[in-house]
């Protein structure tokens, strides 16, 4: 099996065909692994800025209210550990500490068993390596969530480069890194794990590393349930990447389905221990107003532009959530839109991978979680980083980093950004 060296700086001396697009150049190697090394300390640098900010924003703006005792990492306040613990890190924490428990979800209520279980597993084991308290189990999922984040920001930079020059493959991971809703990656939720994940395999699959791409797949199946709806774009990569062999279509074929296991393993287990195998996503559906995918996904987003167009200082003043409906629609309506660029500039499934990830909330009728869903369609930033005009990039940088900011702040305040 033949394995495809990515990496494309003006300054390379040979070229190879990437399995999807037309030749790029290949880096020398220390020039590559530099710059790797760069971005993964400048991710976890990042992490550390946006913790000082966190903690500047909890001095300065204190909570009026008691925490619940799973959104306190030590049991007791701490303006700066408590900020990565905040909404679903309490569902993840519970699992880590106790394992799952279907009663409630078998008698008609919330249950955790709507969440996933590679990343509390994770918390748990790391959290066990530095100590038995239920802080550490905390301490567990921030150790996670932050290696994760590094390691995917580098595994990105190579996905990346594939199709771009070394530079705007590097502007990709800042635009991801500094989203508006990106600071969901350093605190106790599974972004960062599911985002690495899902990038390493798609990189196994465009580079031919089938095994790789198909373990991936599995994991990042199992760290989200949501994750299987990649299986069509890495359907698609496998059909394009895969030599005109028997055997290399054999693995290719293996790698798609061994991605699925983790989802497929998930419903066994919850078949097993409910007799339903769908019974954690009933329990989706038990939150809030509701979480019903499958209608029509234009209904809530016509809704919100009708009001943003008529009355929208009304409309911002007058309802509770519709600050964060307004962060999270339109969001979600600017990564809808992007969708055909992507999907001409990069192929089918990079396209697929954004329209299957965006149908399933936009169907619920609800925004709630819109923004953290947006940020691991990695597609829609490696296209941001395509643009070539010379105002693009800066503007984006300015604008995301506002808006960062003010989300990272909304969250850490306990305000309804889950």
């Amino acid at each position: 099996m033949s394995h495809t060296i990515v990496g494309p700086p003006p300054e390379a001396s040979f070229t190879v065909a990437a399995p999807l697009r037309a030749p790029v150049t290949i880096a020398p190697a220390a020039a590559r692994y530099g710059a790797e090394i760069r971005i993964a300390l400048a991710a976890l640098a990042f992490r550390l800025v946006s913790s000082f900010i966190a903690l500047c924003v909890n001095l300065a703006f204190p909570l009026d209210r008691n925490l619940p005792d799973q959104s306190t990492m030590w049991g007791r306040p701490s303006p700066f550990w408590d900020a990565f613990a905040r909404h679903d890190s309490g569902w993840y924490f519970d699992i880590a500490r106790r394992g799952y428990d279907a009663t409630a979800a078998v008698a008609g209520g919330r249950s955790n068993i709507a969440f996933a279980p590679v990343y509390p597993l994770l918390m748990r084991y790391v959290g066990r390596m530095l100590g038995r308290a239920p802080g550490d189990v905390y301490l567990g999922g921030i150790v996670v969530s932050w290696v994760a984040f590094a390691i995917a920001m580098v595994v990105l930079y190579r996905l990346a480069a594939l199709d771009l020059p070394r530079r705007r493959a590097e502007r990709a991971v800042l635009l991801t890194a500094i989203f508006p809703f990106a600071f969901f990656f350093g605190a106790v939720y599974t972004e960062s794990t599911f985002l690495l994940f899902t990038l390493l395999s798609f990189y196994g699959f465009r580079t031919r590393h089938w095994a790789m791409g198909g373990v991936c797949g599995a994991v990042a199946t199992a760290t989200r349930v949501t994750g299987i709806m990649m299986c069509p774009a890495l359907a698609w990569l496998a059909w394009r990447a895969a030599k005109p062999t028997p055997r290399d279509r054999l693995a290719a074929a293996t790698a798609l389905v061994v991605a699925t296991f983790g989802f497929v393993g998930y419903c066994a287990y919850i078949y097993n221990l409910t007799g339903q195998p769908f019974l954690w996503a009933t329990a989706l559906t038990r939150w809030g107003t509701g979480y019903h995918p499958g209608g029509a996904p234009w209904t809530a987003p016509v809704d919100l532009l009708h009001k943003l167009l008529t009355h929208p200082y009304a409309f911002l003043t007058s309802e509770p959530m519709a600050l964060y409906d307004t962060l999270y629609g339109v969001t979600a309506l600017l990564f809808a839109a992007a969708v055909p660029f992507v999907w001409r500039r990069f192929g089918p499934a990079y396209g697929l991978f954004m329209v299957m990830n965006l149908y399933v909330p936009l169907s619920s009728g609800a925004f709630e979680g819109l923004g953290r869903y947006c940020s691991v369609l990695f597609p829609a930033f490696i296209w941001l980083a395509s643009i070539r005009h010379r105002y693009v990039y800066p503007t984006l940088v300015v604008g995301f980093a506002l808006f960062y900011t003010l989300g990272l702040a909304l969250f850490t305040t306990v305000h309804p950004l889950f």
